[in-house]
């Protein structure tokens, strides 16, 4: 199937009823990461309602294009493009982190069509998008594969060797996106442990590097277009974005990153995003 090719504004709708459905899920559920979920929405939006090809009837079709959640607690935001998109009941969003429920604290690819990895420990995900990406290659397919990695994330070691891999096998049909929103559980990622200078590092690691403003819909679609010109190298594409945008009291605060809101909160944000 065709990439559904929404307008800008249209996509900037899509983001914002993104961002109700994860403040709504999350206060039902009592549970889960707000922060990161909010600051995605915009990227999510542009990649599964303008960019991907994807057959919700058909999950497994071999020709669909990929996207690897790497930061896996930012699960409410792809459950929300995946239920908006028709692989869920919107309806089923209700049911997060309950017992029995598909929708876990994290995706879970043998329980929940759509989703292609299984994600949670961080730094994992970048290596399994390169694993597709490879067999795309070996395959002479013409998919094409989008992570989504958090900026705490890329502290980690593994995403370095998966750096190194993506670059030495060429692989032009993976494109990764950095959310950069600046914190993580314990603070500021420059106080945590600073992985500055990041778009010079992925550069030194044979990456193309692009600079954006992560809730820019014009500049977000501008750059996977580019991206997808680039021949030789993978992409990478660093957005500043603000942790819990959208919602006034949620931005810019580390407290929001796995802190689930209460009743007068969830109306207070939803309001908000009216």
């Amino acid at each position: 199937m065709q990439p559904l090719k929404l307008d800008v504004e249209q996509l900037q709708q899509k983001a914002r009823q993104l961002r109700r459905h994860i403040i709504s899920m999350l206060g039902r559920a009592g549970s889960g990461h707000p922060g990161g979920s909010l600051s995605a929405a915009d990227i999510v939006s542009a990649l599964y309602f303008y960019f991907m090809r994807l057959d919700p009837a058909n999950p497994g079709w071999p020709q669909r294009d990929r996207f690897v959640l790497s930061k896996g607690h930012a699960a409410p935001v792809l459950y929300a493009a995946l239920a908006e998109r028709g692989f869920l009941p919107v309806e089923e969003l209700d049911t997060l982190r309950r017992l029995g429920s598909r929708l876990q604290g994290h995706p879970d690819m043998k329980k929940l069509p759509g989703v292609e990895m299984s994600t949670g420990s961080l730094g994992q995900g970048l290596s399994a998008a390169c694993g597709m990406a490879l067999a795309g290659k070996l395959d002479r397919a013409d998919y094409r594969v989008y992570v989504l990695l958090g900026d705490g994330e890329v502290q980690e070691g593994q995403i370095w060797e998966a750096a190194m891999a993506a670059a030495h096998y060429r692989l032009d049909n993976l494109t990764a996106f950095l959310d950069y929103n600046g914190l993580q559980i314990d603070g500021a990622i420059r106080e945590v442990m600073s992985p500055e200078p990041l778009a010079d590092k992925w550069r030194a690691f044979g990456w193309h590097v692009q600079e954006i403003d992560g809730h820019d819909m014009v500049a977000i679609l501008a750059a996977v277009q580019r991206a997808q010109q680039v021949q030789g190298q993978p992409q990478m594409i660093v957005a500043r974005t603000v942790k819990g945008k959208g919602v006034s009291f949620m931005e810019n605060q580390a407290g929001w990153h796995g802190n689930a809101p209460n009743a007068e909160q969830v109306a207070r944000a939803l309001a908000e995003l009216a």
